[in-house]
């Protein structure tokens, strides 16, 4: 596992897509990774707009990130988040698309 700061996240060639549909189901997680992909950069913990709390969010977080869908990095208090795109499509082609790309 690979280790930025405390953020654990699998190694590319250890994501399964089981993981990565089980973090997509659930719609908050959805819509955290539609704001990651349209905001084309990281985004802030505290910059997600979800209707969570603090420890829900975190959650999220943590299920995506382990899923192998996003990484985590601190900076100062900051933690910042970003989509692994370029993994996901290597690994799974079209999906990250696809599910994008699907009706709310």
């Amino acid at each position: 596992m690979a280790a930025t700061q405390q953020y654990v996240y699998p190694d590319q060639d250890e994501i399964r897509i089981e993981a990565v549909l089980a973090a997509l189901a659930d719609p908050v997680r959805l819509d955290m990774v539609r704001q990651l992909a349209q905001s084309g950069t990281e985004i802030s913990c505290s910059g997600f707009d979800v209707a969570v709390t603090k420890s829900t969010l975190t959650h999220h977080l943590r299920t995506l990130r382990e899923a192998g869908v996003i990484m985590g990095r601190q900076q100062g208090t900051a933690r910042y988040n970003s989509l692994r795109r370029k993994d996901l499509d290597e690994l799974f082609p079209g999906l990250l698309q696809g599910v994008l790309a699907a009706r709310r």
